[in-house]
């Protein structure tokens, strides 16, 4: 009876227990899930199928629970959802999750701190989310974690110490993020991790020594940072490590010799860096080292031999140093060898023929060394060679003959060496040339007919060789063609219509030739022209309109020709235009007004031809102005109008032998930029302002002109105080040009950092400082010292210079020496070491250290790789601007994008004023102010847009040589 009891009281109650199942709905993780999806912005209904009738979320998009009764939830994957919004702290009440991936969404905000309570967490997914904020140290809590990708979000701060805690760790990546700060020390109890990815950020300090303790690491990236001090030794107790990307930091010091202990390791790349000394011959031990990548660094010395032993190397780049010696031959033994490249060091010798046996190469580049000799022949049968870069050297002999008949070359630039005989005839056999510069060598003979229906290519480059002939007509059927340079050869002949046909054309320079004919209109449809030169040729006829549909056009130049009638008008619509050259030539008519709406100009050359008529005055408006106004040798007459005085940065102004009459406007003492001007041979009268450098070859040939340097004008009245402080400041003057001409040899160099240092000085008097052997300063030197931010002694010079080694001599003069040295704290100075001379005027025993450079500029340059001194002349003066504004070279966007830019945009909105200048300084001193803003119209002539409007670094110091005795001029006047 009591049996039939029980089984009946089970039969009631088993569907009641059932029916209670059922009625308490979706149980807890679920409606944690819920809570999480509550949080996220889900447009594309990815997790539609989250439904709350649900008694468990199991067969939820993105969920995987376990086999077992109670099916708890082990996997969270949404990557790829198309997600946004933040995450829910619910996510920590997921107590079994062992992998989270919400990688690929749009999420954002900060990692919930409960994130830390998923205490069985394996793996973490974030990356390539919008995620900010700190990493929470709640994640030291996950020791189970075995991977932690968080990269390409916007985590800020720096990475907990507690992620040392993280014992399991095999994977650390998270680059390309914001953040900061230094590297944990404790990074280095992580014995598992075997990945360490952490560039693009902005993590600063030393990389730690204990970097060392993470035993199984293969891949360490940490580019792109702000690390600095040295690589510590301890990196060589890596015996795993493969990979070692350090690029683009602040590294300092040695590249230490234990790194070579690494016996793994297949790829390093320190590129980028401030890593000083020579290069370790252990380097040479790493039989598996794939990718050696050690350029643009200060590494000095000689290539080591050892580096031929590299026999599984694939790609050396060495360049952008200080090596000197010789190319080793041993290269030749890395027959797997791919891309070499040496350029920018000062290697000597000549170039070993054991390079033309790597039969795999693709990419050799010696450019910019001193090496001499002829180019070995071998190359021309490396079948894979498709780019050879052997420009600014010193090579000699012929071009291979047969160079392109088994390669199928895509840049070949041998420019800038002393090249002799004709053109290869097989270049462009495979109809695959892109670049082709063989300029500034001793070519001659004819283009190859090869080379001119050669369809891919896209720049030729020929300038200053001897080549003959006329202009290749087949040229202008090569659609992709950019850039034709014929200038400084001995091509005659008429230049074909036909040119019409090249759209693409962005640069056409054949000036220096002996061109004749008029220019065909078909000119008018390269409507991609950018640069046009044909000055110094014989062309004749008038110019023609249709030039001027041109309007892409920023640099003409068509002087020194025969070109002759009116100059269109339709000039003033070339809006882009910076140079316009027409000098020399027989044009005539009245000068159009619309060169007034050319608002880019920096120079304007119209002198000696037939002009006539006034001188517009819309020339007033031309405010950027600056290299050079020349209307010399033409019949203009009337009055200089007063306008030109707008035109404040203008630095050269000729009116000389027209019939100008009037006088010359009083505002023109105003134009502190003038250093050069000729207003000669025509009706001027009156007083002659006040303005810098007055010659008397400057103002004859006027009869009614008067006043210094002419005679006295005839004085009614009692000379003013002005009158008379003028010209005794004129006296004055010219005592001290006659005074500085006579001391300027050999100090050039000295001048230049002068001026550096009267810009930067504060108002008060510095007492000048000299460096003792002691270590110590005294104040008795007159020599001027900039002194660094962090301090140095003289045995920091002795390292900086190996012991003051002839391999770091500058220069020498009659009281002593001048070394380059570069100190640890990334300073470059001169150091002066004065001979023991005392019956000269030297000291015994003591050096004297100047800032030469203030910081390092590589450029982008607009054809090849080249560097040439007037590409050091910009980077000089970035360096100008640099200190006058207090900005540094790269800007936003909106301002311009970079210094130079920025500071015309600025001329042109608010004119030249103490504006432009580093806000941080003192500027009431109106004589400072006036100093320092012409010595930033010198630095905006170094950057001009063109190469060719660069002054040379003689210019450079002369001008500033005069921009100093004009503000010591000032200076003694008002004493």
């Amino acid at each position: 009876m009591m049996r039939k009891t029980t089984v009946l009281a089970m039969c009631i109650l088993l569907p009641l227990t059932l029916w209670i199942s059922e009625t308490r709905g979706l149980n807890l993780e679920g409606q944690y899930l819920l809570d999480i999806k509550s949080k996220f912005v889900d447009d594309s209904q990815n997790l539609k199928n989250w439904n709350s009738n649900d008694s468990v979320p199991c067969g939820w998009t993105g969920v995987t629970c376990s086999n077992y009764s109670n099916q708890e939830i082990l996997s969270l994957n949404l990557s790829s959802m198309a997600l946004s919004g933040n995450l829910s702290p619910s996510i920590g009440r997921l107590a079994h999750l062992k992998d989270l991936d919400l990688s690929y969404n749009g999420l954002s905000g900060n990692i919930p701190k409960e994130i830390g309570n998923c205490l069985s967490l394996v793996n973490l997914r974030l990356n390539n989310n919008m995620f900010g904020g700190e990493v929470p140290v709640e994640i030291g809590k996950l020791l189970s974690l075995e991977k932690l990708i968080i990269y390409n979000n916007k985590f800020t701060g720096s990475l907990p110490m507690e992620i040392g805690n993280l014992l399991s760790l095999t994977q650390l990546v998270t680059y390309s993020n914001n953040i900061s700060g230094s590297l944990p020390r404790s990074i280095g109890k992580l014995k598992k991790l075997t990945s360490f990815r952490a560039g693009q950020n902005m993590i600063s300090g030393s990389l730690p020594s204990e970097i060392g303790g993470c035993e199984s690491l293969v891949m360490l990236g940490l580019a792109q940072n702000q690390l600095s001090g040295e690589i510590p030794k301890e990196i060589g107790m890596l015996k795993k490590l493969s990979q070692v990307i350090l690029w683009e930091n602040q590294l300092s010091g040695l590249i230490p010799n234990e790194i070579t202990n690494c016996t793994s390791l297949q790829t390093l790349a320190l590129y980028k860096n401030q890593l000083v000394g020579p290069i370790p011959k252990g380097l040479g031990n790493l039989a598996s080292l794939e990718y050696l990548y050690l350029y643009r660094n200060m590494l000095n010395g000689t290539i080591p031999r050892e580096i031929g032993n590299l026999t599984s190397a694939v790609e050396i780049d060495f360049s952008e140093n200080g090596l000197r010696g010789e190319i080793p031959l041993e290269f030749g033994k890395i027959q797997g060898l791919e891309l070499l490249y040496l350029f920018e060091n000062q290697l000597v010798g000549t170039i070993p023929v054991e390079l033309t046996t790597l039969k795999n190469l693709t990419k050799l580049d010696l450019s910019i060394n001193a090496l001499t000799g002829p180019i070995p022949l071998g190359f021309q049968y490396l079948r894979k060679l498709f780019m050879l870069q052997l420009f600014q050297n010193s090579l000699s002999g012929i071009i291979p003959p047969k160079l392109g008949v088994y390669s199928n070359l895509w840049v070949l630039d041998l420019s800038d060496n002393h090249l002799r005989g004709r053109i290869p005839t097989y270049l462009c056999l495979h109809s695959n040339m892109i670049i082709l510069n063989l300029g500034a060598n001793n070519l001659s003979g004819n283009i190859p007919t090869s080379i001119t229906t050669c369809k891919t290519l896209v720049q030729l480059r020929l300038a200053g060789n001897n080549l003959v002939g006329r202009f290749p007509s087949n040229l202008c059927k090569l659609v992709n063609l950019t850039a034709i340079e014929l200038g400084q050869n001995k091509f005659r002949g008429s230049i074909p219509g036909e040119v019409g046909s090249c759209l693409a054309l962005q640069r056409l320079e054949l000036a220096d030739n002996a061109f004749t004919g008029e220019l065909p209109r078909e000119i008018g449809t390269l409507r991609e022209l950018g640069t046009l030169n044909l000055s110094s040729n014989k062309l004749t006829g008038e110019i023609p309109s249709e030039i001027f549909k041109c309007k892409m056009l920023q640099r003409l130049d068509m002087c020194c020709n025969n070109f002759s009638g009116t100059l269109p008008s339709d000039v003033g619509s070339l809006y882009q235009l910076e140079l316009l050259k027409l000098s020399n030539n027989k044009l005539s008519g009245t000068i159009p007004l619309a060169l007034g709406n050319l608002s880019r100009l920096t120079e304007l050359q119209m002198g000696g031809n037939l002009f006539y008529g006034s001188i517009p005055r819309e020339f007033g408006s031309l405010t950027g102005l600056q290299i050079a106004l020349n209307l010399s040798f033409n019949k203009l007459t009337g009055e200089i109008p007063s306008q030109l005085s707008n035109v404040v940065m203008l630095e050269l102004l000729l009116l000389n032998n027209n019939d100008l009459s009037g006088e010359i406007p009083s505002s023109f003492a105003n134009l502190s930029s003038l250093f050069g001007y000729n207003f000669s041979y025509n009706n001027l009268t009156g007083p002659i302002p006040l303005l810098r450098n007055m010659s008397i070859s400057s103002f004859i040939g006027n009869n009614g002109l008067c006043g210094p340097p002419l005679d006295q004008c005839i004085q009614t009245q009692p000379s003013s105080p002005s009158q008379s402080t003028a010209k005794r400041r004129g006296i004055r003057t010219s005592k001290i040009i006659a005074i500085t001409a006579a001391a300027i040899g050999g100090v050039s160099l000295v001048l230049i950092v002068v001026i550096v240092y009267l810009i930067r000085r504060p108002m008060t008097t510095t007492v000048a400082t000299s460096i003792q052997e002691d270590g110590k300063s005294s104040e008795t030197s007159l020599d001027i010292y900039f002194p660094p931010k962090e301090g140095f002694t003289f045995q920091d010079l002795v390292a900086a210079t190996d012991n003051f080694d002839e391999s770091f001599v500058v220069g020498r003069g009659a009281c002593g020496t001048v070394y380059k040295a570069v100190l640890p704290a990334g300073y470059t100075l001169a150091v002066k070491k004065l001979a023991s001379n005392h019956e000269g005027g030297c000291v015994d025993n003591s050096f004297r250290a100047e800032i030469l450079t203030l910081g390092n500029i590589r450029h982008q340059y607009a054809y090849t790789m080249k560097v040439t001194e007037k590409s050091d002349i910009y980077s000089y003066g970035v360096v100008l601007l640099e200190l006058l504004t207090g900005k540094a070279p790269v800007q936003p966007i909106d301002q311009g994008g970079d210094v130079v830019s920025w500071v015309r945009s600025y001329i042109r909105r608010d004119a030249l004023s103490s504006g432009v200048l580093d806000a941080r300084l003192k500027l009431e001193d109106e004589r400072i102010v006036s100093h320092m803003l012409n010595v930033l119209k010198i630095a905006l002539l170094c950057t001009s847009v063109s190469p060719v409007a660069r002054p040379s670094m003689r210019q450079v110091v002369l001008m500033l040589i005069e921009s100093d005795r004009q503000e010591g001029d000032e200076h003694t006047d008002t004493d």
